[in-house]
């Protein structure tokens, strides 16, 4: 996931980590059959209302929806990619 995010992001990956830091904590692992957070505090995470950092402009109703919204489906899809990936690999050995 964080080659995915790296390749993707070039310049600022390191800024994205929090944000996949919370993807992958909230993605389902099917080894545990459950999220990483939701396995340890046995509930699902609230999603955070404010992904600005402190020098991006400030986002306000919609936009901030939409915003995050993006965010999270791309990184839904590094995540699904990377899956696959393993996925081939692991099949491969079989």
């Amino acid at each position: 996931m964080l080659r995915a995010c790296v390749i993707d992001f070039r310049k600022g990956w390191d800024r994205k980590l929090p944000l996949m830091d919370f993807s992958y904590n909230n993605s389902y692992h099917t080894s545990i059959k459950a999220a990483s957070f939701e396995a340890l505090y046995d509930q699902k995470c609230r999603s955070p209302n404010c992904w600005a950092e402190v020098r991006d402009t400030q986002l306000t109703g919609p936009k901030i929806i939409h915003e995050t919204t993006e965010k999270i489906i791309q990184i839904k899809k590094h995540i699904q990619a990377v899956r696959d990936r393993q996925k081939s690999y692991a099949n491969r050995r079989c």
